[in-house]
Order: structure tokens, then sequence, then C-alpha cells
């Protein structure tokens, strides 16, 4: 990550859960960072950050015209809390501002960097129901407003990427774990039921997913920033497979949730819940030479010494 040294990179989604992992990876390699986010004072515990709303095109213009980054990576989104239910907004954040991007990169991105100028996170919703081996070349069938949303967002990525000159791909994100994620999903609950020893009803939890650590996905993320070549999408995850009951039960061995706390089946599944086959990693390791390599096991063992270490103050 030594190229990162001294580089100006606007992480867009800052105060989120994986805006903020991207943030710290970048600044342990050097780089002068920006957290552009609607809500600043959110992030009091932050440097570098600038109030902006995305959608605001005028706004956003300023920054960029002013504060020439190298590179951007793109972590806001809209339509993943159960909360945000908007069909507008989720059309002006996921599909409109990435085409937003590559104008103002190829209008104002430093000349001097070489690497990419856009790294825009995607998601597994884009997939939808499409089956098989997830490929980026392959099928997209997405179920929801919130996939269709991100998808068109890829789409305007890659062709004003073509268009207008400007460097840039969609890295596809799958189910991202680890510190920092929002209350209500699986390893959170799980810690909670840990701490005040009740139980906790569940799906089957059948379904497979791919379960990648949070910090490896901020590390794809920079090592994809600094990849060359024309390729407008990278699945970025393990090609692991694991079922939500295994990584329940994985983290209950851990956690000593006693096994009768774990309720499975009295809950039903969610609308729209994915299950896939595996993801192709081919152009992520061909692009970067690399893969996620942090098994389960190790994710919730380093997502717990991290939530100790907050709550003590260190």
């Amino acid at each position: 990550m030594i190229s990162y040294q001294g580089a100006h990179a606007a992480v867009l989604g800052g105060s989120g859960f994986i805006g903020r992992w991207v943030a710290r990876k970048l600044r342990e390699s050097g780089a002068c960072v920006s957290l552009l986010t609607r809500n600043a004072a959110s992030m009091s515990d932050q440097a570098g950050v600038v109030e902006v709303d995305l959608t605001d095109s005028p706004a956003l213009a300023a920054f960029y015209s002013r504060a020439r980054p190298c590179i951007t990576f793109n972590l806001s989104g809209y339509g993943v809390d159960p909360s945000e239910r908007d069909e507008a907004e989720a059309w002006r954040i996921n599909a409109e501002v990435p085409r937003t991007l590559c104008e103002y990169a190829a209008r104002w991105s430093d000349a001097s960097w070489g690497g990419m100028q856009i790294v825009h996170a995607g998601s597994i919703a884009e997939y939808g129901d499409a089956g098989g081996e997830l490929r980026e070349d392959g099928p997209a069938r997405p179920l929801t407003f919130y996939g269709r949303s991100k998808l068109e967002g890829s789409t305007r990525l890659a062709l004003g990427c073509r268009t207008l000159g400007a460097r840039g791909l969609t890295a596809r994100l799958f189910t991202v774990y680890g510190p920092g994620e929002r209350p209500g999903r699986l390893l959170p609950s799980l810690i909670e039921a840990s701490r005040t020893g009740q139980p906790l009803d569940m799906s089957e939890g059948l379904q497979r997913r791919d379960f990648t650590y949070v910090e490896d996905v901020a590390e794809g993320l920079l090592r994809l920033g600094l990849s060359s070549g024309e390729v407008p999408i990278v699945n970025l995850a393990t090609g692991r497979l694991t079922t939500v009951r295994d990584f329940a039960e994985t983290a209950a061995g851990i956690l000593r949730i006693p096994s009768p706390h774990l309720r499975f089946g009295t809950r039903p599944d969610g609308p729209h819940e994915m299950e896939h086959e595996p993801v192709s990693l081919a152009r992520l390791r061909n692009l970067t030479g690399w893969a996620p390599a942090t098994t389960i096991p190790e994710g919730i063992r380093r997502s717990v010494e991290i939530g100790l270490l907050r709550q003590s103050g260190n």
C-alpha cells in the first residue's frame, strides 16, 4: 500500500460501517483522507470530515474542484437498512451518484495519480436470483429496488468511464461482517445474546452466504484502487460459502452461548433471502494477486477483541 503515501483519497459514506474501515486503512497507508458525509456531527471522532449532501451536485462539484482527490472510494448507499424505503432516494444515491463521480474524476482528478480514480462499492443484491456460479460477466437479475438501483449505478459507472475517459470499477461486496456493524445484524445480535444471556430467535439458517471480514474488504478495496486494466466489475469475497446456521454456531462457540439459546426456525426467512452458489474470484486474483484470507473464527474473534478494546477506551 506504499503507493497511497501522500495521496489524497475521498471516502463517500465515510460514516458507515465499511467506510470507516476504508478510511482507517488509507490513513495507515499514509494517505490524506477526506470523509464526505451528510452529518459531520456524527463523526466528531474523525479528522478530515467534509459535510456535503451527495445528491447536491453543486456542493459535490465544489468539493471536487477544490480538493482534486486522486481517488474516490464510494461507500455511500441507500436501502440496506430496513428503515430506508424511499425508492426515489435510493435511485439518486445508488444510481445517479456513480455517474456524477465519473464526470468529476474526468474533470478534476489529480493527473499524477496512476491508479483507479473511482472504486465504487456494489452489492450481491445486483445478482438477485441469477443462480449458478456468480461471475461478473454473467446474468444479474435483482429482486429488490435496492438491487435494481445498485445495478444501475454499476452500469452507469462503467458507461461513464468509457465515454469520459475516467478510470473506475465496481467492487461487488457480499455478506460483510465485523466490528462496527449496525445493531440487528447477525454478529451484533449474537454478541448481544452473549452479553445478556437471552435466547436468540433465528430462521432455520440454511441459506449459504459468502461471509467476508470487513478488514479484508477494506484491504481489497485499496488493492483494487491500485490496479490497472479496464475491468468494470470485480467480485470482492472469499469464494467460500457458509450457512448462516454454521456461522451462528461458530460464533456461539467463541462467545460461549449455550446451544439451546440459538432458537433456529423460530423466525421466518426474510423477504428475498439470498441463496447463491460460489462466487468467482478470477478477476480479483488476476487484478491484485490476492484474495481475502481471514477465516470466520478468526474474524469473529477479532471482532470481539476490537469491541472489548473500544469498551475499555483503548
